[in-house]
């Protein structure tokens, strides 16, 4: 953890750190409020919500810090970026709920997904290319391909299958949404991601990146 928090880009890195994590946590809100389908992870928040009660940013929180105790056995190394993840997130969708307004037309509905996903796409390239450490649920991934030799689309997939069932048991919504988000995020990623990486050459180049998620 220590470093990473090295280099005389460090200011940028962490103003871009902390805006990509806020602007991910209202993506969240947005596809949350449109009803149209969840990112895979808020499927099992919301359901857990509607089983146990609480907040979708509450239980992110939770959930995050659970993930993050199965780093110990696959010795993943958090960064201050992979806590953060797990807080300012969490508040963030919380507080961009609380001020959202449900859309009731379709068009306004369907606004909210595209808005929500570019948003993500945006904040997940930003909190990636400040290199400050990967969020927890990317550790978990990169964790069991490392431990158990599969391939990062492989182990990616059965992981978020198994959140997204076990979410979408408990009630949370699985929907279009869902699906576009998963077929797209990847690409659009790709596309913002050169452009907010602080270290495409040189010293930085030594702390890692992550995917989204």
């Amino acid at each position: 953890m220590l470093r990473s928090l090295t280099g005389r880009r460090l200011p940028r890195r962490l103003v871009q750190l902390y805006v990509g994590l806020v602007l991910f946590g209202v993506s969240m809100a947005l596809l949350i409020r449109s009803r149209l389908g969840n990112i895979p992870w808020d499927v099992l928040h919301q359901g857990l919500v509607r089983q146990l009660g609480g907040t979708i940013g509450g239980w992110s929180i939770v959930v995050g810090v659970l993930v993050l105790l199965l780093w110990i056995p696959l010795r993943e190394r958090p960064g201050l970026g992979t806590v953060s993840n797990v807080f300012v997130i969490g508040a963030s969708v919380d507080a961009a709920l609380a001020l959202l307004p449900v859309p009731h037309p379709m068009t306004l509905r369907v606004g909210f997904v595209v808005g929500g996903i570019v948003l993500n796409a945006l904040a997940s390239a930003a909190y990636i290319g400040a290199r400050l450490g990967p969020g927890p649920r990317d550790g978990l991934m990169t964790g069991f391909v490392r431990r158990t030799g599969g391939s990062v689309r492989r182990v990616r997939t059965l992981i978020e299958a198994v959140v997204v069932l076990t979410g979408w048991a408990l009630g949370g919504t699985l929907g279009v949404a869902t699906l576009v988000f998963a077929l797209t995020i990847g690409p659009l990623v790709h596309v913002f991601l050169p452009r907010l990486d602080v270290a495409p050459h040189g010293a930085d180049r030594d702390v890692p990146a992550s995917l989204p998620g």
